[in-house]
């Protein structure tokens, strides 16, 4: 299915609210998660990429030991779309688990 371009900008208050960030050189979304260590950091960007692989929709993110920065665009929009959304939430509930 393709992505459209993200319409309703009400859906990202939720996640700004919860610790995303806009980026200020793009139309993405960014966050960043500590952990308590290497093994849960890792631990985290495991199960969220399972979740990214079965939707098709991947993260640009980094890890150095226990903090995981993510931004997330769609890049066949040049911008956010429901697939941002939908990632974000899920990567949040990842850490709640």
């Amino acid at each position: 299915m393709k992505a459209e371009p993200l319409t309703d900008r009400s859906a990202l208050a939720p996640l700004l609210a919860n610790g995303w960030a806009a980026d200020p050189t793009r139309d993405a979304i960014t966050k960043t998660y500590i952990f308590r260590n290497f093994i849960e950091a890792f631990g985290f960007m495991t199960r969220a990429a399972l979740w990214a692989e079965k939707w098709d929709h991947h993260p640009e993110w980094s890890n150095v030991y226990k903090t995981v920065t993510v931004t997330l665009i769609t890049h066949d929009v040049n911008g956010l779309s429901d697939r941002d959304i939908k990632l974000a939430q899920k990567m949040d509930s990842l850490t709640t688990a």
